[in-house]
Protein backbone atom coordinates (compact mmCIF):
# COMPACT_ATOMS: atom_id res chain seq x y z
CA UNK A 1 0.00 0.00 0.00
CA UNK A 2 1.41 2.92 -1.34
CA UNK A 3 1.44 6.24 -2.78
CA UNK A 4 3.73 8.75 -5.52
CA UNK A 5 3.86 12.52 -4.09
CA UNK A 6 5.11 14.43 -7.27
CA UNK A 7 7.61 17.65 -5.29
CA UNK A 8 8.97 20.13 -6.98
CA UNK A 9 12.34 18.84 -6.01
CA UNK A 10 11.07 15.47 -7.35
CA UNK A 11 9.43 12.76 -6.65
CA UNK A 12 8.77 10.17 -3.07
CA UNK A 13 7.23 6.80 -2.59
CA UNK A 14 5.88 6.23 0.89
CA UNK A 15 4.84 2.39 1.89
CA UNK A 16 2.17 2.64 4.26
CA UNK A 17 1.48 0.79 7.44
CA UNK A 18 -2.51 -0.31 6.74
CA UNK A 19 -2.05 -2.37 9.59
CA UNK A 20 -0.34 -0.85 12.16
CA UNK A 21 -2.07 2.89 11.54
CA UNK A 22 -5.34 2.18 10.09
CA UNK A 23 -6.97 5.30 10.90
CA UNK A 24 -4.17 8.13 9.47
CA UNK A 25 -3.64 5.52 6.63
CA UNK A 26 -6.91 5.80 5.16
CA UNK A 27 -7.11 9.70 6.09
CA UNK A 28 -4.05 10.12 4.17
CA UNK A 29 -5.05 7.76 1.43
CA UNK A 30 -8.44 9.44 0.78
CA UNK A 31 -6.92 13.27 1.12
CA UNK A 32 -4.62 12.34 -1.83
CA UNK A 33 -7.74 11.04 -3.62
CA UNK A 34 -9.22 14.25 -3.43
CA UNK A 35 -6.11 16.27 -4.21
CA UNK A 36 -6.07 18.10 -1.08
CA UNK A 37 -2.59 18.01 -1.26
CA UNK A 38 -1.61 19.37 -4.55
CA UNK A 39 0.05 22.35 -4.55
CA UNK A 40 0.88 22.58 -0.48
CA UNK A 41 4.07 24.29 0.53
CA UNK A 42 6.69 22.47 2.53
CA UNK A 43 6.22 25.27 5.51
CA UNK A 44 8.48 24.33 7.85
CA UNK A 45 12.29 22.48 7.55
CA UNK A 46 14.91 21.91 10.03
CA UNK A 47 17.79 20.31 8.52
CA UNK A 48 18.67 16.76 10.25
CA UNK A 49 15.38 16.92 11.45
CA UNK A 50 11.60 16.96 9.85
CA UNK A 51 10.40 18.82 6.27
CA UNK A 52 6.79 19.46 7.40
CA UNK A 53 3.50 20.04 4.95
CA UNK A 54 -0.28 18.72 4.09
CA UNK A 55 -1.33 22.57 5.27
CA UNK A 56 -3.35 24.19 1.90
CA UNK A 57 -2.67 27.13 3.73
CA UNK A 58 1.13 27.17 3.85
CA UNK A 59 0.87 28.40 7.63
CA UNK A 60 0.99 25.05 9.33
CA UNK A 61 -2.19 26.32 11.54
CA UNK A 62 -4.92 25.04 8.53
CA UNK A 63 -5.56 21.83 7.27
CA UNK A 64 -8.75 19.33 7.99
CA UNK A 65 -9.05 15.38 8.23
CA UNK A 66 -11.02 13.72 5.22
CA UNK A 67 -13.49 13.02 7.99
CA UNK A 68 -14.18 16.30 8.04
CA UNK A 69 -15.67 16.07 4.64
CA UNK A 70 -17.75 13.22 5.24
CA UNK A 71 -19.10 14.56 8.79
CA UNK A 72 -18.80 18.00 8.81
CA UNK A 73 -16.53 20.59 11.13
CA UNK A 74 -16.55 18.55 14.68
CA UNK A 75 -14.80 15.70 13.04
CA UNK A 76 -11.94 17.86 11.42
CA UNK A 77 -9.62 15.92 13.85
CA UNK A 78 -9.13 12.82 14.63
CA UNK A 79 -7.51 10.89 17.50
CA UNK A 80 -3.77 9.99 17.70
CA UNK A 81 -2.90 6.29 17.21
CA UNK A 82 -0.27 4.64 19.44
CA UNK A 83 -0.08 0.94 19.15
CA UNK A 84 1.76 -1.15 18.25
CA UNK A 85 4.73 1.38 18.71
CA UNK A 86 6.58 2.19 15.93
CA UNK A 87 9.79 4.02 15.58
CA UNK A 88 11.07 6.82 14.10
CA UNK A 89 14.92 4.70 13.68
CA UNK A 90 15.16 5.86 10.03
CA UNK A 91 15.60 8.86 7.69
CA UNK A 92 12.19 8.76 5.78
CA UNK A 93 9.71 7.92 8.39
CA UNK A 94 6.48 9.75 7.87
CA UNK A 95 4.24 11.17 10.50
CA UNK A 96 0.83 12.49 11.18
CA UNK A 97 1.47 16.20 12.98
CA UNK A 98 0.46 15.97 16.29
CA UNK A 99 -2.27 19.46 16.81
CA UNK A 100 -1.18 19.32 20.65
CA UNK A 101 -4.00 17.40 22.30
CA UNK A 102 -3.24 14.37 20.51
CA UNK A 103 -5.13 14.76 17.77
CA UNK A 104 -4.65 15.00 13.75
CA UNK A 105 -5.64 16.57 10.77
CA UNK A 106 -4.07 16.85 7.40
CA UNK A 107 -0.56 18.04 8.15
CA UNK A 108 2.36 15.42 8.08
CA UNK A 109 6.26 15.78 8.19
CA UNK A 110 8.84 13.17 6.93
CA UNK A 111 12.23 12.85 8.90
CA UNK A 112 15.37 13.80 7.74
CA UNK A 113 17.52 12.08 9.89
CA UNK A 114 17.98 8.41 11.86
CA UNK A 115 17.67 7.88 15.33
CA UNK A 116 14.93 10.67 15.91
CA UNK A 117 13.42 8.81 18.84
CA UNK A 118 12.02 11.89 21.08
CA UNK A 119 9.41 12.00 17.89
CA UNK A 120 8.22 8.50 18.90
CA UNK A 121 4.97 8.05 21.19
CA UNK A 122 4.05 12.28 20.24
CA UNK A 123 2.95 11.84 16.90
CA UNK A 124 1.24 8.74 14.59
CA UNK A 125 4.18 7.30 12.27
CA UNK A 126 2.11 5.53 9.71
CA UNK A 127 4.78 5.33 6.64
CA UNK A 128 7.95 5.27 5.33
CA UNK A 129 9.86 6.58 2.68
CA UNK A 130 10.43 3.62 -0.16
CA UNK A 131 11.99 5.84 -2.83
CA UNK A 132 13.27 9.51 -3.75
CA UNK A 133 15.76 9.65 -0.99
CA UNK A 134 17.58 12.00 -2.95
CA UNK A 135 14.60 14.30 -2.67
CA UNK A 136 14.97 14.29 1.36
CA UNK A 137 18.82 15.33 0.46
CA UNK A 138 17.62 18.17 -1.09
CA UNK A 139 14.98 19.15 1.34
CA UNK A 140 17.62 18.67 4.03
CA UNK A 141 20.05 21.61 2.61
CA UNK A 142 17.06 23.97 1.95
CA UNK A 143 17.75 27.50 2.72
CA UNK A 144 14.98 28.67 5.57
CA UNK A 145 14.62 31.63 7.85
CA UNK A 146 14.75 31.58 11.16
CA UNK A 147 11.23 30.08 11.42
CA UNK A 148 12.09 27.44 9.31
CA UNK A 149 10.39 28.27 6.26
CA UNK A 150 12.41 27.88 2.60
CA UNK A 151 13.43 30.96 1.55
CA UNK A 152 12.27 29.68 -2.37
CA UNK A 153 9.01 27.61 -2.58
CA UNK A 154 9.18 23.60 -2.59
CA UNK A 155 5.39 22.29 -3.43
CA UNK A 156 4.05 18.94 -3.39
CA UNK A 157 2.04 19.06 -7.17
CA UNK A 158 0.59 16.01 -7.08
CA UNK A 159 -0.25 12.94 -5.57
CA UNK A 160 -1.05 9.03 -7.12
CA UNK A 161 -2.05 5.98 -5.23
CA UNK A 162 -0.05 3.42 -5.76
CA UNK A 163 -2.40 0.66 -3.76
CA UNK A 164 -5.56 1.65 -1.64
CA UNK A 165 -7.19 -1.35 0.02
CA UNK A 166 -9.71 0.83 1.77
CA UNK A 167 -13.14 1.42 -0.05
CA UNK A 168 -14.14 4.64 -0.43
CA UNK A 169 -16.72 6.01 2.12
CA UNK A 170 -20.25 6.53 1.39
CA UNK A 171 -20.62 10.47 0.93
CA UNK A 172 -16.60 11.14 -0.43
CA UNK A 173 -16.30 13.11 -3.46
CA UNK A 174 -13.65 12.51 -5.50
CA UNK A 175 -12.59 15.04 -8.09
CA UNK A 176 -13.06 14.12 -12.20
CA UNK A 177 -9.77 15.46 -12.22
CA UNK A 178 -7.44 17.56 -10.44
CA UNK A 179 -8.51 20.90 -9.55
CA UNK A 180 -7.35 24.16 -10.37
CA UNK A 181 -5.12 26.19 -7.92
CA UNK A 182 -6.67 29.03 -6.71
CA UNK A 183 -4.70 32.82 -6.69
CA UNK A 184 -4.66 32.32 -2.90
CA UNK A 185 -3.11 28.95 -3.10
CA UNK A 186 -0.23 29.31 -5.05
CA UNK A 187 0.70 33.21 -4.18
CA UNK A 188 3.71 33.52 -1.93
CA UNK A 189 6.10 35.88 -0.97
CA UNK A 190 8.86 33.91 -1.62
CA UNK A 191 10.99 33.09 -4.35
CA UNK A 192 9.11 31.25 -6.94
CA UNK A 193 9.79 27.62 -7.35
CA UNK A 194 11.31 28.01 -11.03
CA UNK A 195 12.75 31.14 -10.21
CA UNK A 196 16.59 31.76 -10.39
CA UNK A 197 18.25 32.94 -6.94
CA UNK A 198 20.94 35.74 -8.27
CA UNK A 199 22.44 38.52 -7.71
CA UNK A 200 20.49 42.35 -7.79
CA UNK A 201 23.60 44.31 -8.26
CA UNK A 202 23.30 46.68 -11.23
CA UNK A 203 19.22 46.82 -11.78
CA UNK A 204 16.49 49.32 -11.44
CA UNK A 205 13.76 48.75 -8.63
CA UNK A 206 11.77 49.13 -12.03
CA UNK A 207 13.78 46.63 -13.89
CA UNK A 208 13.47 43.81 -11.03
CA UNK A 209 10.15 44.44 -10.47
CA UNK A 210 9.32 43.83 -14.06
CA UNK A 211 11.54 40.45 -13.51
CA UNK A 212 9.34 39.51 -10.63
CA UNK A 213 6.33 39.94 -12.14
CA UNK A 214 7.46 38.18 -15.62
CA UNK A 215 8.59 34.71 -13.43
CA UNK A 216 5.42 35.34 -11.18
CA UNK A 217 3.48 34.89 -14.89
CA UNK A 218 5.96 32.27 -15.98
CA UNK A 219 5.16 30.27 -12.50
CA UNK A 220 1.47 30.08 -12.63
CA UNK A 221 1.79 29.03 -16.34
CA UNK A 222 4.07 26.01 -15.18
CA UNK A 223 1.37 25.41 -12.56
CA UNK A 224 -1.02 25.70 -15.61
CA UNK A 225 0.78 23.06 -17.85
CA UNK A 226 1.05 20.77 -14.72
CA UNK A 227 -2.35 20.34 -14.20
CA UNK A 228 -3.45 19.94 -17.96
CA UNK A 229 -4.67 23.24 -18.68
CA UNK A 230 -1.81 23.95 -20.90
CA UNK A 231 0.57 22.24 -23.23
CA UNK A 232 3.63 23.73 -22.48
CA UNK A 233 4.19 26.32 -20.51
CA UNK A 234 5.55 28.51 -23.07
CA UNK A 235 2.03 28.08 -25.20
CA UNK A 236 0.43 31.70 -26.40
CA UNK A 237 -2.85 33.00 -27.43
CA UNK A 238 -3.15 33.18 -31.48
CA UNK A 239 -2.81 36.80 -32.42
CA UNK A 240 -5.70 36.18 -35.16
CA UNK A 241 -8.85 35.37 -32.19
CA UNK A 242 -10.80 38.15 -31.01
CA UNK A 243 -12.63 37.41 -28.01
CA UNK A 244 -15.77 39.20 -27.44
CA UNK A 245 -18.05 39.86 -24.38
CA UNK A 246 -20.82 41.28 -22.66
CA UNK A 247 -23.06 39.81 -26.31
CA UNK A 248 -26.88 39.74 -25.87
CA UNK A 249 -28.25 36.52 -25.38
CA UNK A 250 -30.02 36.39 -28.47
CA UNK A 251 -27.19 37.31 -30.76
CA UNK A 252 -26.27 34.31 -32.51
CA UNK A 253 -23.16 33.41 -34.66
CA UNK A 254 -24.07 33.92 -37.51
CA UNK A 255 -25.09 37.50 -36.52
CA UNK A 256 -21.49 38.33 -35.48
CA UNK A 257 -19.74 37.09 -38.34
CA UNK A 258 -21.65 39.39 -40.49
CA UNK A 259 -20.59 42.00 -38.70
CA UNK A 260 -17.22 41.29 -38.40
CA UNK A 261 -16.86 40.24 -42.04
CA UNK A 262 -16.31 43.48 -43.02
CA UNK A 263 -12.74 43.69 -41.19
CA UNK A 264 -11.52 40.30 -43.40
CA UNK A 265 -12.07 36.57 -44.34
CA UNK A 266 -13.38 34.95 -40.94
CA UNK A 267 -12.40 31.14 -40.51
CA UNK A 268 -14.58 30.62 -37.64
CA UNK A 269 -17.04 32.10 -35.32
CA UNK A 270 -18.72 30.64 -32.02
CA UNK A 271 -20.72 31.92 -29.72
CA UNK A 272 -19.92 30.15 -26.68
CA UNK A 273 -23.21 27.94 -25.26
CA UNK A 274 -23.53 25.81 -22.33
CA UNK A 275 -23.02 21.97 -22.84
CA UNK A 276 -26.68 20.98 -20.84
CA UNK A 277 -28.91 23.77 -21.87
CA UNK A 278 -27.67 25.27 -24.99
CA UNK A 279 -28.01 28.42 -23.82
CA UNK A 280 -25.16 31.43 -24.35
CA UNK A 281 -23.26 32.25 -22.19
CA UNK A 282 -22.72 35.70 -23.83
CA UNK A 283 -19.42 35.22 -25.11
CA UNK A 284 -17.71 34.31 -28.37
CA UNK A 285 -14.12 34.17 -29.82
CA UNK A 286 -13.71 35.23 -33.75
CA UNK A 287 -10.82 33.55 -36.20
CA UNK A 288 -10.05 35.90 -38.39
CA UNK A 289 -7.52 34.98 -41.27
CA UNK A 290 -5.28 37.72 -40.82
CA UNK A 291 -3.74 39.03 -37.67
CA UNK A 292 -4.58 42.71 -38.85
CA UNK A 293 -7.96 41.74 -39.78
CA UNK A 294 -8.13 41.15 -36.26
CA UNK A 295 -6.12 43.83 -34.72
CA UNK A 296 -8.76 46.05 -36.89
CA UNK A 297 -11.74 44.92 -34.93
CA UNK A 298 -10.28 45.78 -31.88
CA UNK A 299 -9.70 48.96 -32.79
CA UNK A 300 -13.75 49.43 -34.16
CA UNK A 301 -15.48 47.21 -32.51
CA UNK A 302 -15.03 47.93 -28.28
CA UNK A 303 -18.23 49.62 -26.87
CA UNK A 304 -19.84 48.94 -30.76
CA UNK A 305 -24.34 48.43 -29.51
CA UNK A 306 -25.09 45.37 -30.73
CA UNK A 307 -28.86 44.32 -30.07
CA UNK A 308 -28.96 46.74 -27.24
CA UNK A 309 -25.59 45.45 -25.86
CA UNK A 310 -22.70 47.51 -25.70
CA UNK A 311 -20.16 44.86 -26.08
CA UNK A 312 -16.15 44.44 -25.11
CA UNK A 313 -13.69 43.16 -27.46
CA UNK A 314 -10.23 42.00 -26.54
CA UNK A 315 -7.67 40.13 -28.32
CA UNK A 316 -7.88 36.56 -27.01
CA UNK A 317 -6.14 35.70 -23.86
CA UNK A 318 -7.50 31.62 -24.06
CA UNK A 319 -5.36 29.09 -25.51
CA UNK A 320 -8.52 27.13 -26.39
CA UNK A 321 -8.48 27.51 -29.83
CA UNK A 322 -5.05 25.69 -29.82
CA UNK A 323 -7.43 22.84 -28.19
CA UNK A 324 -9.95 23.18 -30.63
CA UNK A 325 -12.50 24.93 -28.91
CA UNK A 326 -15.17 25.10 -31.96
CA UNK A 327 -14.98 21.29 -32.19
CA UNK A 328 -15.08 20.81 -28.20
CA UNK A 329 -17.81 22.94 -27.41
CA UNK A 330 -16.10 25.78 -25.33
Amino acid sequence: MSVLIETTLGDIVIDLFVKERPRACQNFLKLCKLKYYNFSLFHSIEENYVAQTGDPTGTGKGGESVFRFLYGDQARFFEMESLPKLRHKRAGAVSMVNNGDDMHASQFFITLADDLDYLDDKHTMFGQVAEGFDVLEKLNVAICDELHRPYQDIRIAHTIILDDPFDDPAGLVVPSRSPSPTVELISSSRIAVDEDVQDNDGRTEEEIQREIEEKDTKARAHILEMIGDLHHADEKPPDNVLFVCKLNPVTTDQDLEIIFARFGPIKCCEVIKDKRTNASLQYAFIEFEKPEHCENAYFKMDNVLIDDRRIHVDFSQSVAKNFQWQRQGW
